[in-house]
């Protein structure tokens, strides 16, 4: 069995997902502490030149399956594609996007080939493992929160192959493209059947986002010491006079404050802007978990024992009910 790593590639219309850019630089790492290739899967129509750019992001070999009926992502053709790649090359580690195709996809490819799957994970390592006698080198560390964020575990898959894990968007960089970088293209043949293709997608429905958190260069979130769904009104409007985007913690958003889509952190959005500004959040794991790679974070707290200021460049101790709109007022006048 080979010691290599595999990402598969999300595309729609052959436009590749922002998570397939982010996993194949961080299979790269992998790939290169294994002394290993990284290969990569993309399946679709009319697909074939997005193939040197995968090589440019980091892979040294892509599979590609063009047919015109795969088009639009199916589960039966795709995970038949996919375990018949598995099977026939047998990488050993497997990276798959956690969006609605990856959560579709991944667990049918671990069924298929009888192995283990570590959802939504917040780092990949390659490191050692023991039990009782037992020594496993070079195994894939699946490391993510668990039991709602209190824990931290390091998850393994020692003695089945491949070793899949799915990552959030966001949750690794994206680092540039080296168009000097050579590597191999491997055009596929798929052959369908009936039974692959006995769904068919009638109609498609494509909403644009009205929240882009990820490419947010500043964001302003609100917890539940905003206090009520009214008083966010005034997250909006510091975000508003900033030119940001707003934000939330998971509680503000269960509580009914202000919609999911506006939910950072672990089980939300993982974000990366130049200034994060957390109110009256008190910082979860998995709220800072998912902020901590934020340029600046400042905190606005009562409680100056509040978790988030272990993470924040600058702390105000005080009600943001007062806070806020005196920052607004500074930032109006600022000329």
């Amino acid at each position: 069995m080979k010691n290599d790593v595999w990402v598969f590639i999300e595309n729609d219309s052959g436009t590749i997902a922002d998570v397939s850019y982010e996993l194949l630089w961080k299979g790269r790492g992998l790939a290169d502490q294994l002394g290993s290739e990284l290969a990569c899967f993309v399946i679709g129509h009319q697909i074939s030149d997005v193939a040197p750019e995968l090589i440019a992001y980091g892979a040294d070999k892509v599979y590609v399956a063009d047919d015109s009926q795969l088009a639009c992502y199916l589960t039966l053709p795709y995970t038949r594609i996919a375990v018949n790649l598995i099977k026939e090359f047998r990488p050993s580690i497997l990276l798959i996007g956690a969006t609605n195709i990856g959560r579709d996809l991944a667990p049918r490819i671990a069924s298929h080939m009888r192995t283990g799957l570590t959802a939504d994970c917040t780092d990949l390592q390659i490191g050692e493992y023991k039990f009782g006698k037992k020594t496993w080198k070079e195994i894939l560390l699946q490391i993510r929160p668990a039991f709602g964020g209190n824990v931290i575990a390091t998850i393994v898959t020692p003695e089945t192959r491949p070793q899949m894990a799915t990552v959030r968007e966001g949750v690794f960089k994206r680092h540039l493209a080296d168009s000097s970088r050579r590597g191999q293209v491997v055009q596929l043949n798929p052959v369908l059947t009936d039974q692959d293709m006995i769904l068919k997608i009638v109609e498609r429905v494509k909403a644009e986002k009205k929240v882009n958190l990820k490419s947010a260069k500043i964001i302003v979130s609100g917890g539940m010491g905003v206090g009520t769904k009214e008083n966010f009104e005034i997250i909006h409007e510091l975000a508003g006079v900033l030119g940001g985007q707003v934000g939330a913690s998971r509680a503000a958003v269960d509580a009914g404050f202000i919609g999911r889509e506006h939910q950072v952190g672990q089980t939300g959005t993982t974000v990366r802007p130049n200034l994060y500004l957390a109110c009256g959040i008190s910082g979860a794991i998995q709220h800072r978990a998912g902020i901590q790679e934020s340029n600046r974070i400042v905190a606005i707290n009562t409680d100056p024992h509040a978790p988030i200021f272990s993470i924040a460049q600058y702390g105000i101790i005080g009600d943001l009910k007062e806070v806020i709109p005196k920052m607004i007022e500074a930032y109006k006048n600022k000329d």
